[in-house]
């Protein structure tokens, strides 16, 4: 190699923000984690598929998504790469670990309605109508979908009283 290509490759690597690799690397670690223990859940049984073969296709898709979001990076100029806000990642971090510690607790269709209200209406800025209108399409559609269209149980809420008016 030459000192000409050696200064190109470490000036493109050296544009890439360390916030954004470590993004990255969460993404393809998540994606990794969830292909690994998919493949324990078996992917496929005599009746067709098996419980692991959608986390299995989730975890490819984080994985190539992280790919593609490096090489992105790595093709950005120089010259118009944006900062990172890192004020929005944190929100939608701190969110998503909210999101997940009320799920047991809450259940899938008010925890994710919760979520998606605050990210349609505060982060996104959206008209209520059109907020309440995905957010209750997200939650409650999505959780009917999954229990009684594709027989698969979502969690729901640990407080006896929601569970009796079917949430």
């Amino acid at each position: 190699m030459t000192t000409e290509s050696l200064t190109t490759k470490s000036e493109s690597t050296a544009r890439v923000a360390l916030s954004v690799l470590v993004g990255i690397g969460a993404f393809a670690a998540v994606g990794i984690y969830v292909l690994i223990t998919s493949v324990g859940l078996g992917l496929w049984t005599s009746l067709g598929p098996g419980p692991g073969l959608f986390p299995f296709a989730m975890g490819a898709v984080l994985v190539g998504m992280a790919a593609i979001w490096l090489v992105q990076e790595l093709r950005k100029p120089s010259e118009t790469a944006e900062s990172v806000d890192r004020r929005l990642v944190i929100e939608v971090v701190v969110s998503l670990i909210i999101l997940a510690a009320v799920m047991d607790l809450l259940g899938f269709q008010l925890s994710m309605f919760f979520f998606l209200m605050y990210h349609l209406k505060m982060r996104g800025r959206r008209t209520w109508i059109s907020s309440l209108i995905i957010a209750v399409a997200g939650s409650f559609g999505a959780f009917y979908a999954f229990n009684y269209g594709l027989n698969v149980s979502l969690p729901v809420s640990a407080f006896p009283l929601l569970n009796t008016i079917g949430l």
